[in-house]
């Protein structure tokens, strides 16, 4: 389904990722403390011959860094875009907050991370709820929601701070708002930590937590368009966990999980599954998910059918830590100390085309040799019935001929059957011989 364009190498281990939702932007988070941002090479090129070439593959499109700057003294350990693309925010080690311009990676403010105890905080995750609200999640298990009204990290005291996991938060994924929102955007959300899910929501805090699973959660995506048979547009919460199984949680049934998908086989428990993200729908068929595995495998998982479809490999020793999708329809898969972008092979679509063709080419042929077989064929019957009407008036000469030899025979053995002397049995008794009575 995909095929890999490009590589890109980076100086340090890949800690965070984030794509501009609507162009093509990259921007990385390493070890080192170090944020790039990357331009990727836009794939409308309308004025080339080639214009259906990959921009990547044809060693024409290059991959540009717009800037790259050290932003925090130890890790960036999280990355995360507005909702419009127009600002970056980034957490590190040195218990900082900072946002800046993507495009210039000029810093606008910076806050110190909260912390709920007498030493630091580490920051885990960060994702951006609204225009409004940016969700800040922390080691000690701390959600703090922030005020973003003015545009910039006014203040470190955030507006609420909430507790839904005992261990670090792994993952956050918004539900989609409802019909009566006004504003278009969620107000809940769901999220991970240790081995339970958690429901939260912006006003009333946590809502649900679900039972203990027993197995560590790690990454979540929210598909809609499933559910159970009688609500098939309820939604539906896929969950990776660190033994290699992928969960299904319908949506609004948050105390356990209702199905599951063994993406890692292995005894004792498969690699685990540390990023998820859904395949767009105008490059996937049905209701697909792309699964980031610890071996640094890709897996792509139909969730439908409810079995893993295809693998890819990004890395053979390292763990993919981070999958996107660029504005592009370009799968965007980091790891170890690269990044890889993939692109939807158009090679499955060609070989049915020119199978078809060539199999309508074969049709043809075969539709004109068969026409001239069926000449052939027709010459031959005339011929042979030619053949066979001679036969027949040989035959029937033949047997007029030896008709009358058989009846010119059949009279001569009359004639000498006439002269015999049967014995008392007959034909089948004992000849008579002139003198033995």
């Amino acid at each position: 389904m995909f095929e890999n364009l490009c590589t890109l190498p980076l100086s340090a281990d890949l800690f965070a990722q984030a794509v501009h939702p609507t162009e093509p932007l990259l921007g990385v988070g390493l070890s080192s403390g170090h944020v790039q941002c990357f331009r990727l090479p836009s794939a409308d090129r309308s004025g080339e011959d080639d214009a259906d070439i990959s921009v990547l593959s044809d060693g024409k499109g290059t991959i540009d860094t717009v800037w790259r700057t050290r932003r925090h003294k130890g890790s960036c350990r999280t990355l995360a875009f507005s909702n419009d693309g127009s600002a970056l925010y980034s957490a590190g080690t040195d218990y900082l907050l900072k946002h800046f311009s993507p495009t210039t990676g000029q810093v606008a403010s910076k806050i110190a991370i909260p912390s709920t105890k007498s030493i630091p905080d580490s920051p885990s995750l960060l994702h951006v709820l609204s225009p409004q609200t940016l969700l800040l999640a922390c080691d000690s298990g701390a959600l703090h929601l922030l005020d973003l009204r003015d545009g910039a990290l006014a203040t470190s005291k955030p507006q609420q701070t909430h507790f839904p996991h005992d261990d670090f938060v792994s993952s956050i994924t918004p539900l989609p708002p409802s019909n009566e929102s006004t504003s278009g955007y969620s107000k809940q959300w769901i999220s991970t930590g240790g081995t339970t899910l958690a429901v939260t929501d912006l006003r009333r805090g946590v809502l649900v937590r679900s039972d203990d699973q027993e197995d560590e959660l790690l990454c979540t995506a929210f598909i809609e368009g499933m559910g159970p048979k009688k609500n098939r547009e309820n939604g539906v919460m896929a969950v990776g966990t660190g033994t290699g199984v992928l969960t299904l949680w319908d949506k609004g049934a948050w105390d356990d999980q209702q199905d599951r998908v063994v993406v890692d086989p292995g005894k004792g428990g498969g690699e685990s599954l540390d990023c998820i993200v859904q395949i767009p729908g105008g490059i996937a068929r049905g209701k697909k998910v792309v699964v980031g595995v610890g071996d640094g495998s890709l897996r792509i998982v139909d969730l439908v059918k409810r079995e893993v479809e295809s693998a890819l490999r990004h890395d053979d020793i390292e763990a993919v830590v981070s999958l996107g999708f660029d504005c592009q329809g370009r799968m965007i898969s980091g790891g170890g100390q690269t990044v890889k972008i993939w692109e939807e092979s158009p090679l499955r679509g060609e070989a049915t085309d020119d199978s078809d063709s060539d199999q309508s080419d074969d049709a043809d042929d075969s539709d004109d040799d068969s026409d001239d077989d069926s000449d052939e064929v027709d010459n031959k019957a005339n011929g042979s019935k030619a053949k066979r009407r001679s036969s027949k008036e040989s035959d029937d000469s033949d047997s007029d001929s030896d008709n009358k030899r058989a009846g010119r025979s059949k009279k001569k053995r009359r004639k000498g059957k006439a002269n015999i002397d049967l014995g008392p049995h007959g034909a089948h008794g004992v000849l008579r011989f002139k003198g033995l009575d």
